[in-house]
C-alpha cells in the first residue's frame, strides 16, 4: 500500500518509525529485536535509512596512514524486503543522491520494484569526505530534486536509455522537510521554494526533520500551505534524553533546543532523571500535535526503544 494512500485513508492517529541498518559486520538480529519491540503499536510503515560510502584512515606500524573506503551501514534494500515480508509492513527505503550514480539509482529502483516495495524517501544524503570518481557516461543526481525527477520518469516508463515498450514503475515518493530551515539554504523562504519544486516534480508526502519546539513545525506547515504545498506533512520526532545530545543534535541536524529543556537536561542528577525529562517533553509534543490534528507521529529510533515505547503508551492511541 502506498504511504500517500495510508495517510489519506487513515481516520485514527497512528505511529511510524525510522530505523538505521546495523553496522557492517553485525547481523540483522538487533534490527529485528527493535521491530519486535515496536510491532505492538501496529505501525503501517517503517523507514530504513541509507548511507553512502565514506573514507577513513588507519595508522600503520611504520607511522603512515592508509586510506580505506566503505559503506559503514549497508543493507537498506535487504532490510526493507525483510520488513515487508517478515512483518507484513510497508517498508520505506531512503534513496540517496550522495555517493551513487544515476545508473546505480536506476538499478536500485528496479530491484525495489521487483521486490514489491512501492514507497521510498528521496534525499540528497549527508556530505562525505569520499568523492566517488565517475566513469565516462555515468551521471549523478546533484540534488534531491534531480533524484525525484528520475523516479518520476521511471513512473512514466522513461529510463536513462530509450527502451522500447518499457514498463512504468509506480513508486510513492516521499521527501524530507526542515521546520527550522535546511542548514545550507540561504533563507527560510528559499528553503520552502525548493521544497515546492520537489512537490511539483512528483513528491507525494513530506517527513520533517526532528524539532523540539512544535511552533517551529506549525510555522513550517503554514509556510508550505501558503505557497501551494498541499501534500501531507508528517512530523518527525526524536527523544532527547542524554546530555551529549545537547551538542550533537544541533550540530548534526541544525535544530534548536528549547532553553527550558536544555537547562533541565544539564541540571539533571542522573541518567534516569534525564530519561524522564526527555520522555515528558516528547509526550507534551505528541499530545499537542495530536490535539492540532496531526495524526501520524513519526519517531526516529536508534537504541532508545524503551523510551519511545513509554511515550507512545502514554498517548493511548493504538
Amino acid at each position: 500500500m502506498k504511504i500517500c494512500e495510508i495517510l489519506d485513508q487513515s481516520k485514527n492517529p497512528f505511529v511510524s518509525f525510522e530505523i538505521i541498518p546495523p553496522a557492517r559486520g553485525k547481523s540483522a538480529r538487533e534490527i529485528y529485536q527493535i521491530i519486535d519491540e515496536l510491532i505492538e503499536f501496529r505501525p503501517p510503515f517503517i523507514d530504513v535509512t541509507s548511507h553512502a560510502a565514506d573514507s577513513y584512515f588507519v595508522e600503520q606500524a611504520d607511522g603512515t596512514f592508509s586510506r580505506h573506503i566503505k559503506r559503514k551501514r549497508p543493507g537498506t534494500i535487504g532490510l526493507c524486503a525483510a520488513i515487508k515480508y517478515r512483518y507484513r509492513l510497508e517498508a520505506v527505503p531512503h534513496l540517496l543522491c550522495q555517493g551513487f550514480t544515476r545508473q546505480e539509482t536506476e538499478d536500485a529502483l528496479i530491484e525495489l520494484n521487483y521486490l514489491g516495495i512501492d514507497n521510498l524517501l528521496a534525499v540528497r544524503g549527508d556530505d562525505v569526505q569520499y568523492k566517488k570518481a565517475h566513469l565516462p557516461g555515468r551521471q549523478v543526481n546533484e540534488h534531491s530534486l534531480d533524484l525525484i525527477k528520475q523516479i518520476a520518469d521511471m513512473n512514466h516508463g522513461k529510463y536513462l536509455e530509450d527502451i522500447e515498450d518499457a514498463e512504468a514503475s509506480d513508486f510513492c515518493i516521499g521527501v524530507g522537510g526542515y521546520p527550522e530551515k535546511h542548514p545550507e539554504s540561504p533563507s527560510k523562504a528559499a528553503d520552502i521554494r525548493y521544497l515546492k519544486q520537489k512537490v511539483d516534480a512528483g513528491a507525494q508526502y513530506i517527513v520533517t526533520q526532528m524539532f523540539f519546539n512544535n511552533q517551529d513545525f506549525y510555522n513550517f506547515v503554514d509556510q508550505c500551505r501558503a505557497v501551494g504545498i498541499n501534500i501531507p506533512i508528517i512530523p518527525g520526532l526524536k527523544l532527547l534524553t542524554q546530555k551529549h545530545q545537547l551538542k550533537s543534535l544541533p550540530r548534526s541536524f541544525a535544530t534548536e533546543i528549547p532553553d527550558d529543556l536544555v537547562t533541565a537536561i544539564e541540571t539533571a542528577s542522573d541518567a534516569q532523571e534525564r530519561n524522564e525529562i526527555g520522555i515528558k517533553h516528547a509526550i507534551m509534543q505528541c499530545e499537542d500535535l495530536l490535539n492540532n490534528g496531526f495524526n501520524n507521529l513519526h519517531f526516529f529510533v536508534i537504541k532508545d526503544v524503551q523510551n519511545v515505547k513509554k511515550v507512545i503508551q502514554s498517548l493511548n492511541i493504538v
